[in-house]
């Protein structure tokens, strides 16, 4: 086993949380067990020279780390009940006053795909043969290119399909060899995909509902607030945002109305 130094242990955690909002100020133990294959497939005998190939290596590097130290786990429909939200208060909300008829949702940290393409298929049960009446489109990002990539080939396990209706499996999946499914062009193409960072700069249109389960669990208190905060200015008024179940947003840090548990609004 290779062991961080305290200084090196401190470089790390302080270019992660600077970086990327994430804090690992707990994950000593955490970083030395998973990281230790990593090292010696580079030839590597310290932290030192591993977090000197971060940074010359942003991108690539810090995201496999990343990958490592985090969990990636999601499947369709988790925690169904936004979903069922979605359904019964956001969609018709909408179609009484959306007179653009155009939707814009972000799913944010969006890992494998799942959450956002979970949330065309029900906007497309939903609107049945309405749906081309409606301009419906969901922005998924994270800091991982490999996870998204596998989101865009669309090819998923029983695990991730675990609580997928047969009606889902049959309309828009495609089965390939005995346990895995191709999801459908149809539902793909309603998914933009895009690395980025939570910390940086939001520069998008405003969205009617933004997803961000499960990943401020990695960020200190000042970093959800900050990043709460600016979930909200990019939500359009009424807009909704949908955290994980385990999360709350304190009610003295932002502008966000309480609606039901893990689910915020816009005023």
């Amino acid at each position: 086993m290779i062991h961080l130094t305290d200084q090196e242990f401190n470089d790390i955690v302080t270019y992660i949380k600077s970086n990327y909002g994430i804090n690992l100020i707990n994950k000593r133990q955490l970083i030395e067990a998973r990281m230790y294959s990593v090292l010696v497939e580079k030839g590597l005998t310290n932290f030192t020279d591993y977090f000197n190939l971060i940074k010359q290596n942003n991108s690539q590097e810090v995201t496999a780390m990343l990958n490592k130290l985090t969990t990636n786990h999601t499947y369709f429909l988790r925690e169904e009940a936004h979903f069922n939200f979605l359904k019964n208060v956001i969609l018709p909300e909408q179609e009484k006053t959306n007179r653009m008829k155009n939707i814009r949702i972000w799913s944010a940290g969006c890992s494998s795909g799942e959450e956002a393409f979970t949330t065309i298929m029900v906007m497309m049960d939903y609107f049945g043969l309405r749906r081309s009446e409606w301009d419906y489109r969901i922005l998924a990002t994270d800091i991982s290119e490999k996870v998204m990539q596998e989101a865009r080939v669309g090819l998923y396990g029983k695990d991730s399909l675990k609580n997928v209706p047969e009606t889902w499996l049959r309309r828009y999946f495609t089965k390939q060899g005995n346990d895995h499914y191709v999801l459908s062009e149809e539902v793909r193409k309603q998914v933009i995909f895009k690395r980025f960072n939570l910390m940086d700069p939001f520069l998008f249109q405003p969205f009617d509902l933004i997803f961000c389960r499960n990943v401020m669990i990695y960020f200190d208190q000042a970093t959800r607030n900050a990043l709460i905060n600016k979930f909200y200015d990019v939500l359009k008024p009424g807009g909704y945002l949908f955290i994980g179940h385990s999360e709350t947003i304190q009610r003295d840090s932002s502008k966000f109305v309480y609606i039901e548990p893990s689910v915020y609004q816009k005023g």
